[in-house]
């Protein structure tokens, strides 16, 4: 069992930069792969990256290579989303989740939605022209 708590979101102009915290509850953090979805007015919750056990181990959706990047801090129970370069486009509402994976490969990281089990409420993040 696990609690997320995001935090971070605003708004912001194009080429700018946010960076989204999430807040996990609970001792066994370790155990988790930690993802980051967002889904947009009238869109499909989609995948923007992820991280494995393994804090080396990490997955991007291409519309946002080379701009996001997630890392994690197992110390803090925390893991991050650092978003540079903003497009209008990036404006939906971010969602942390977590699934636990602690009998899969280190490397193990999903990019779908049905593979996690415990998501936060999200943060709305906004981009203006």
């Amino acid at each position: 069992q696990v609690q997320l708590v995001e935090s971070g979101g605003g708004l912001v102009q194009a080429g700018g930069s946010l960076r989204l915290s999430c807040a996990a509850s609970g001792r066994t953090f370790s155990s988790y792969a930690m993802g980051w979805f967002r889904q947009a007015p009238g869109k499909e919750r989609e995948f923007v990256a992820a991280i494995a056990r393994s804090p080396s181990s990490t997955s991007y959706a291409d519309s946002v290579k080379g701009r996001f990047t997630i890392s994690r801090d197992n110390a803090k129970n925390t893991v991050l989303l650092q978003m540079n370069s903003l497009r209008p486009e990036d404006t939906a509402v971010y969602y942390c989740a977590a699934d636990n994976t602690y009998d899969r490969p280190y490397d193990y990281r999903s990019s779908y939605p049905a593979a996690y089990d415990y998501w936060g409420q999200g943060t709305q993040v906004t981009v203006s022209s």
